[in-house]
């Protein structure tokens, strides 16, 4: 169970890039933090996330799990939740799966609805789409939605 106050941080995870959200302290805001970059056949960059543990002090941790677009779970759900195991392992914070699906599309189109250009920026819209997520998250907890 995530208590209703302090940060909660949002993990987005993809096969290189692993977007990062972090939620203000009443748990109303969602905002994008970073994005971690895994080299191939490399894992998870654990040193650099438990950095931002650390500094940041999230009470909790919320993971998309990347759903297929029937709502089933896949090999990148599997993996979703592997890293889920691997971060309360190190972490000892709660954890929360939640549904990712649309995360990146919605970002993507967050981005041209103001008029912004999205090619070279993958960075960027990986950190958007873990607020996404995150946003999507806190506003269900208020509506009794988790």
């Amino acid at each position: 169970m995530i208590p209703g106050a302090g940060r909660i941080l949002a993990v987005d995870w993809g096969e290189v890039r692993i977007g990062l959200a972090l939620s203000d302290e009443t748990q109303i805001l969602a905002s994008p933090l970073e994005t971690l970059t895994r080299r191939a056949g490399k894992r998870f960059p654990m040193p650099r996330f438990s950095e931002l543990v650390a500094q940041h002090a999230p009470i909790a941790v919320v993971v998309g799990l990347p759903l297929t677009p029937e709502g089933t779970e896949g090999p990148s759900a599997a993996a979703a939740r592997e890293l889920a195991g691997q971060i309360a392992d190190r972490t000892a914070l709660p954890i929360e799966m939640w549904d990712e699906r649309m995360s990146t599309a919605r970002a993507l189109g967050a981005i041209r609805e103001q008029g912004g250009r999205t090619r070279g920026r993958r960075e960027d819209v990986d950190a958007l789409a873990a607020s996404v997520l995150l946003q999507h998250f806190l506003d269900a907890r208020r509506g009794g939605r988790t």
